[in-house]
């Protein structure tokens, strides 16, 4: 695979094509630096609102905010600074599903090391097999990544949004790094039209008949309570602070947060099922999906290229080869009860998208 010289996006990714220096389409256009300052501008438009916003959320209920913590080194962060920087009491909430037992590890030091309260909610396991296994035979026309995220993770967003209007918590705090979730979904937060007026249950699911209206009632709809609802705001602080990837890997090994540098890698702290999402896309598209994502923190100096340059076609090859970590593709394939033949997209672009009335 032919790979930009300089931001390392692969060839084969949208829209991108490499002239006769190495060097991409979007480096020839955009220089790294240019992209930089359209960037920080947003970006210190954000740090405003969100300072703003850490102020107001202060002694409004028994917490001032509720993060959901997925024991990756994000949240960790994320936790220790909105703790020890900015003196919130804050509530920590995970959804326990397809969690590697290194982010339980992350999850439990992290807590004590920061002496945070943490609410676990652990749902039927049985509907989420179900759900995973619908999809990935079901994927829409951007692939495994893109369909399996973008319902998978509403449900785990609800579910803090709901947790936070029962207990009056005015305001979610996610550990999106920049460039999560897709900017078209969230940019820094969730539209208010999103939270308030959006049935946040796929349309091809509910069209599926596959899904009894119990288990489409696990998707938060802002309709399901009563007029004059206060809902939360959901924000991205890393979308608004400076971001560095290194440096966080550095800093939640340094604070003890986590336990090792393997720890805050998210190699070994995502969820396993993810390992299974990239072999689908590498083999239907030809490239890792998530390639761009770190290609563009790469040319806004926001991740280590070096670093990169070994590690994208070490982990693209784990994960065809299914080796070390890439082994999730398999337990997770036997855990579906699937066969690679059945990832296939049939569905159309949008097809799992909210609809907003």
């Amino acid at each position: 695979m032919a790979r930009c010289k300089n931001c390392l996006i692969p060839d084969a990714a949208p829209e991108i094509s490499l002239f006769a220096d190495g060097v991409c389409n979007i480096c020839h256009e955009q220089t790294g630096q240019q992209e930089l300052a359209d960037d920080d501008q947003a970006r210190k438009e954000r740090a405003e609102d969100l300072e703003q916003a850490l102020k107001a959320c202060v002694g409004q209920a028994e917490y001032d905010c509720l993060v959901p913590f997925s024991g990756g080194k994000d949240s960790c962060y994320l936790l220790y600074r909105l703790k020890e920087e900015y003196g919130l009491k804050v509530l920590a909430f995970t959804v326990d599903v397809n969690i590697p037992p290194i982010a339980w590890d992350n999850i439990r030091r992290t807590l004590s090391k920061l002496d945070i309260d943490h609410l676990t909610y652990s749902p039927p396991r049985s509907f989420y097999e179900k759900l995973f296994r619908y999809l990935l035979k079901n994927q829409e026309e951007r692939g495994a990544v893109y369909t399996v995220s973008y319902v998978y993770a509403p449900l785990f967003e609800g579910e803090a949004i709901k947790f936070a209007l029962e207990k009056n918590i005015p305001i979610v705090l996610a550990g999106y790094s920049p460039g999560q979730p897709v900017p078209e979904r969230m940019l820094y937060e969730f539209s208010r039209k999103l939270i308030c007026e959006a049935d946040w249950t796929p349309p091809e699911l509910s069209q599926s008949g596959e899904f009894s209206t119990d288990e489409l009632k696990r998707f938060f709809n802002p309709a399901q309570y009563p007029t004059g609802s206060s809902f939360p705001r959901y924000l991205a602080p890393y979308h608004a602070w400076e971001y560095d990837q290194d440096m966080i890997m550095r800093k939640v090994v340094e604070l003890d947060l986590v336990a090792s540098s393997k720890h805050a890698s998210p190699l070994y702290s995502n969820y396993p099922i993810n390992w299974l999402l990239m072999y689908s896309d590498i083999k239907t598209f030809g490239y890792n999906p998530y390639a761009p994502e770190f290609s563009a923190l790469i040319r806004q100096g926001k991740a280590n290229r070096n670093f990169w340059r070994v590690m994208m076609p070490l982990v693209d090859f784990m994960i065809l080869k299914r080796l070390g970590p890439g082994r999730e593709v398999t337990r997770s394939l036997q855990w579906l009860g699937l066969e690679p033949g059945d990832l296939r997209i049939t569905k159309a672009r949008g097809a799992y998208d909210p609809v907003i009335s």
